[in-house]
């Protein structure tokens, strides 16, 4: 890295006096093996361990990566690593403040140092989706040519944010969040070592528990709320840090809540039975109670996913793709935001019109195929558009719809054993009214027998 002469300043007040450095800053892993989690980007001969020099030998240099991962997974941890492992020339901008001027004199550079001093250089560029396409189209040059190996780090969707030319010059490496055991292990780190608390104060169970709640996966977070409660605790004169101390110092009430346990699924199947019980409002306290103790919010949008079929179907056909937008939405966003969409999607489904009959009849469907009700596909109906099909008697009969003026052809469709079988039973909820109607036409106009 090339400090200047104030950010070389601040380095040096940090070694001399690391407690003056928040603990999230004086945490920061050191070496590729002390980070936590993303044990997929950190195996022997991965990329970014060929960055910092480790087996990376022969004519195949380093390749440009583009980092994708939720806030606090660790994108700008293994810059830094990066930065202090490697032998490298390493240069840091924030897409924030840098603009093509500075993108361009980093090249510039890069470009002397190659030629000068046979130095290659390290560019970490964070939250490039930040960047217009104008000031991305300024490093393709320089990536394409390898005068910098780009680090690029972004919590947005790079198929979206980053543009195709750069994309395809680079490997994209994408940041799992973090799991509660791996926050565990840096909480616990971070009590005990000398750079952090210096077992200063012990973290009771129930407190960690309730860490872990607050973290969502997301390291800073857990960092910085340990630092506040641990100073909260030595204040008082405290050994420990107790749960009201820490729930007093971050203003959050620990929610009686363990994913992993009953409450886990007491709480999810409360909030499903709510919403298919039209009541809105305890809908929305269920969903509360697993947003405010950290439940992951792409399960809850998969649960509302399956109710918009399970309990709602065709009574209004747009609940499913309401639920689908919204786990889209908080697959992109996270929380804080998320609980905006999820609590969009939970009330409209509260307040759709309710049928179950899509469930009923995949499950009638499913039942006679599993006692053996199934038979040979009618012949009219078989694929008649290879050699040699017509002699089989493939395909022939076959009356196209399209070609009648009602557009609905009188002819067997299913097989044999259950010509007459009839699995969907429309309600008259909501807008599958409709479909009942349609379901009454089609089966008259399709000469079925009443089963």
């Amino acid at each position: 890295m090339e400090p200047d002469l104030f950010t070389a300043a601040a380095e040096e007040r940090q070694e001399k006096d690391p407690a003056g450095s928040p603990l999230a800053v004086r945490m920061r892993p050191r070496t590729l093996d002390e980070v936590v989690g993303q044990r997929h980007l950190l195996k022997p001969g991965s990329p970014l361990r060929r960055l910092v020099g480790e087996g990376a030998k022969g004519p195949a240099g380093p390749s440009s990566v583009i980092l994708w991962g939720p806030p606090g997974t660790g994108k700008t941890t293994l810059a830094y690593v990066v930065s202090k492992a490697t032998n490298k020339r390493f240069v840091e901008l924030s897409a924030i403040t840098a603009g093509v001027k500075e993108v361009r004199a980093v090249i510039d550079g890069a470009r002397r140092a190659t030629g000068g001093y046979g130095q290659e250089t390290v560019l970490f560029l964070d939250e490039i989706h930040r960047f217009s396409k104008a000031q991305q189209d300024s490093l393709l040059p320089a990536v394409e040519n390898r005068w910098v190996t780009l680090i690029a780090a972004t919590t947005e969707n790079p198929y979206f944010s980053v543009i195709s030319p750069l994309l395809s010059r680079s490997l994209l490496l994408t940041l799992e969040p973090l799991t509660d055991d791996d926050i565990r292990d840096l909480l616990r780190r971070a009590l005990s070592d000398e750079r952090g608390l210096r077992d200063a104060v012990a973290l009771p169970e129930d407190t960690e528990d309730h860490l872990l709640r607050i973290a969502g996966g997301d390291a800073r977070r857990a960092l910085t709320a340990l630092e506040a409660a641990a100073g909260a605790a030595l204040d008082q004169d405290e050994s420990e840090i107790g749960l009201a101390t820490l729930e007093q110092t971050v203003d959050r009430a620990a929610v009686k809540y363990d994913r992993d346990g009953d409450q886990h699924y007491d709480v999810a199947s409360a909030l499903i039975k709510s919403i298919r019980g039209s009541d809105v409002d305890a809908a929305l306290h269920y969903l509360a109670r697993m947003i405010e103790a950290g439940e992951d919010p792409r399960f809850i949008a998969r649960r509302l996913m399956i109710s918009a079929s399970e309990d709602i179907g065709l009574a209004d056909p747009h609940a499913l793709p309401t639920a689908v937008a919204a786990a889209q939405a908080v697959a992109m966003i996270g929380f804080p935001e998320a609980a905006l969409t999820l609590s969009h999607a939970t009330i409209a489904l509260a307040l759709a019109p309710k049928s179950n009959a899509a469930t009923t009849a995949i499950g009638a469907a499913l039942d006679d195929v599993r006692k053996g009700m199934a038979g040979p596909v009618p012949p009219h109906l078989r694929d008649g558009h290879y050699k040699g099909a017509a002699k089989l008697g493939h395909a022939q009969g076959y009356v196209y719809p399209h070609d009648l003026a009602e557009g609905i052809a009188e002819q067997q469709y299913a097989p044999d054993a259950l010509k007459d079988r009839e699995y969907y039973t429309p309600t008259r909820h909501g807008s599958e009214a409709r479909y009942a109607d349609a379901v009454e036409w089609t089966r008259k106009h399709l000469g079925r027998k009443r089963s």
